[in-house]
């Protein structure tokens, strides 16, 4: 079989809007190979701006006007990295991303966005919320409306700003408190002595007598110029009592560009006719953070979406050597404009087009729109078994689907006991226990060191994340034993690639693991590191135990059970690649994997008769470890599942690993293995959390103390006398 070709340039793509979701769109449809594609954007999904009036106004879900960039960069076979791009140092070529290292580039573009903040206006950033970023303003409003309709804030709306978006937003607000029953006051408040410049007259008419007609309170040529905890202050010195203060007063350049040495217009990035920066030709920009120095236009997201193309074609010229194409914007564009209700008004040629076949007219445009990054291609990227492939090999692979990551990727339970079978017992005095626990147990001291190693293949494309994971589900076993860990050797394999990107990629892998490992006490003291067809990243532990090692055996009638996790994570990875779990439920999974779990193990190391960490057999195959280590039975009670993990198990996606750990079925009778929740229970978690069987009648001071030291924790069943096995209630 051929084997994977070498990476060897990065392309990274800075934000998540409209430009830049499109050419991940396309470019999954058709890759270039040799390049690894990044995309850096502070959230899991980024929001369409043409449907923002219609969700404020309560037309639309959150949901439906964002574009999820997780099954995107699936789609695009890109990394996502969720952070926030602070800089660009372009002397080295990489991106600087807060609260991580940095993410090297060979061609990079930038499509962030504006803000609508007026920093110039006292008062503004501690009692107002501007309209951009689309995302925090979109939270900040169902909050406020919330709060409006439960009686806490009173309905006045105040919005800086008498441009296409203010009258929108005025309009937009007007209807959405109107509809829960409240009688709104809305202020429209701008310096000008016009509503909307730049449209047509038909249109602005439209729209001044919508807002007449709604009882929207306009004021113009009277700046606000203070704003405070009761509203706005005029510059006449007028005070409109607002709740709710919304800037919207046009587009202003993120802070941040201005020191990274670009070019700038006004603080957007002046781009020439190929949407490269005209200062430095490895950096291109689009949609509103750019300039356009050869063509300039307003800010629209329309000129972002026609961008797209030629970004794409320009990136791959770059990549490969091909020609580049420049970007020709036409001078006018279609705007349709919504009015609160579900009416809106085209601006077109000066004349007045209005009504409810206007607003279903741009609603058609706008779903269209969305339902490309909802609807993606399928991309078949299965192994598919050559003609004169062994007997055998079409049948391992079949029609199934690509094989998980973490804690999935490895053999079965029986495979695994078969082969530890077969290894004598430990020859050497200060060897306590070998193979069987969750780690080995060498005597030290007046203690015992456990011994412990653990790899994974990624489960992520994000290689400092991944190296998170990696640390917390290795140091995992040490936890388990009540040990703390001492020492930590990485064993990496990286895929094939150009030297200069192997070093940042191992740069990324090595700050990741070392946050973590320091956080733990211990120290990363070096390691392996060899090449192969994907990312492994592993671990070798030490760990010093005080007192008794905790282990398998031990576990009482009487004790409760305790769990330090939700359950879920090897469902909702199976269904982060087949581009069927949403964006926040992956990044939840995400952030619970990289929790580590030592101040749980401290706790429950003083009450734990037996502790094991929840990995690759899932819960129940786990359990049925200690259940059989301790010759007692358990009764299993409500257990916590990850955000997304029943939903997704309800659609029948299960993990590769799934079918094996089934196998432990046997000792649960009665056991339903397609009902969602149960299913659950044989479903392989990286990096999980620990199980201990603690005294009955302490479990509620565990779970108390837990609790007061932030850790989540669930009572989710008890043990008794009895042959291993599994029950429920």
């Amino acid at each position: 079989m051929q084997a994977p070709l070498p990476l060897t340039r990065d392309l990274v793509l800075i934000g998540g809007g409209h430009a830049h979701a499109l050419v991940l769109r396309s470019w999954g449809m058709k890759p270039v190979p040799g390049v690894r594609l990044t995309v850096i954007n502070p959230a899991p999904s980024a929001p369409y701006s043409g449907m923002l009036p219609g969700l404020i106004a309560g037309h639309y879900r959150r949901d439906q006007l964002e574009m999820d960039l997780v099954p995107l960069a699936r789609h695009a076979g890109a990394r996502l990295i969720l952070g926030r791009a602070v800089g660009i140092d372009r002397a080295m070529q990489r991106v600087i991303v807060e609260g991580r290292p940095p993410v090297r580039y060979d061609v990079a573009s930038l499509d962030i966005g504006v803000t609508s903040a007026l920093p110039d206006v006292p008062g503004f950033a501690e009692h107002a919320v501007p309209a951009k970023p689309l995302a925090d303003f979109a939270e900040a409003w169902e909050g406020y409306v919330a709060r409006a309709v439960a009686g806490e804030v009173a309905p006045r709306v105040a919005v800086i700003g008498a441009g296409v978006a203010g009258v929108e937003l005025a309009l937009a607000a007007r209807h959405r408190l109107a509809a829960n029953g409240l009688t709104p006051e809305i202020t429209l408040i701008d310096a000008g002595t016009r509503i909307m410049e730049g449209v047509g007259l038909g249109a602005r008419g439209a729209l001044k007598r919508a807002l007449a007609r709604q009882g929207v309170d306009v004021r113009l040529g009277n700046p606000a110029v203070r704003i405070t905890a009761k509203g706005a202050v005029l510059e006449d010195g007028q005070k409109v009592p607002a709740s709710l203060v919304i800037g919207a007063a046009g587009a202003r350049p993120q802070p941040w560009l201005a020191e990274t040495g670009l070019d700038l217009t006004d603080g957007f990035v002046t781009v020439d006719p190929f949407l490269r920066s005209v200062n430095d030709p490895a950096i291109y920009a689009a949609g509103d953070c750019a300039h356009l120095s050869h063509a300039p236009r307003p800010k629209a997201g329309v000129y972002a979406v026609r961008e797209a193309p030629i970004l794409l074609n320009n990136f791959k010229a770059d990549l490969t050597g091909a020609l580049r194409k420049p970007f020709r914007p036409q001078r006018g564009y279609l705007k349709l404009i919504s009015m609160g209700d579900k009416t809106a008004a085209a601006d077109r040629l000066g004349s007045r087009l209005e009504g409810e076949w206007v607003w279903a007219w741009k609603d058609r445009i706008d779903r269209d729109f969305m339902d490309q990054f909802k609807r993606l291609p399928f991309m078949d990227t299965r192994v598919i078994a050559p003609a004169n492939s062994a007997r055998g090999v079409r049948e391992m692979l079949g029609g199934r689907q690509q094989p998980c990551g973490g804690c999935a990727a490895k053999p079965g339970h029986e495979t695994l006991q078969g082969a530890l079978a077969d290894l004598a017992d430990p020859q050497r005095d200060d060897v306590l226990a070998g193979p069987g626990d969750d780690a080995a147990v060498l005597a030290h001291g007046n203690g015992a060191q456990v011994f412990t190693t653990d790899h994974l293949r990624s489960l992520t494309e994000d290689p400092y994340v991944m190296a998170r994971i990696a640390a917390v589900h290795a140091m995992g076993d040490v936890w388990a034993m009540g040990g703390k860990p001492q020492a930590v050797l990485s064993n990496l394999i990286l895929p094939r690639m150009a030297e200069r990107m192997s070093r940042a990629t191992l740069t990324e892998i090595l700050d990741g693991a070392a946050e973590v490992v320091r956080a733990a006490g211990a120290d990363l003291a070096g390691g392996h590191t060899s090449t192969g067809p994907e990312l492994t990243v592993g671990f070798s532990v030490t760990g010093l135990v005080d007192g008794p090692v905790i282990g398998l055996k031990g576990a009482q009638p009487g004790d409760a059970l305790i769990l330090t996790k939700p359950i879920g994570s090897g469902t909702i990875m199976a269904a982060e690649m087949q581009k069927k779990a949403t964006g926040a439920e992956v990044l939840a999974a995400l952030e619970i994997m990289q929790t580590p779990s030592a101040t749980a193990s401290e706790v429950l190391a003083e009450w734990a008769h037996a502790m094991t960490d929840v990995t690759g057999y899932g819960l129940a195959g786990h359990l049925l470890g200690m259940l059989r280590a301790s010759r007692v039975a358990a009764e299993l009670d409500e257990v916590p599942y990850m955000e997304g993990a029943v939903r997704l198990a309800e659609m029948g996606i299960r993990s590769t690993a799934f079918a094996e750990n089934a196998r432990f079925a046997v000792d649960i009778p009665g056991v339903d293995l397609q009902e969602p929740h149960t299913a659950l229970l044989f479903d392989p978690q990286t990096a999980g959390g620990l199980l201990a069987a603690v005294p009955g009648e302490r479990a509620a001071d565990v779970l108390g103390e837990l609790a007061d030291r932030d850790v989540a924790a669930w009572r989710i069943g008890r043990l008794y006398a009895g042959a291993p096995a599994v029950t429920f209630p």
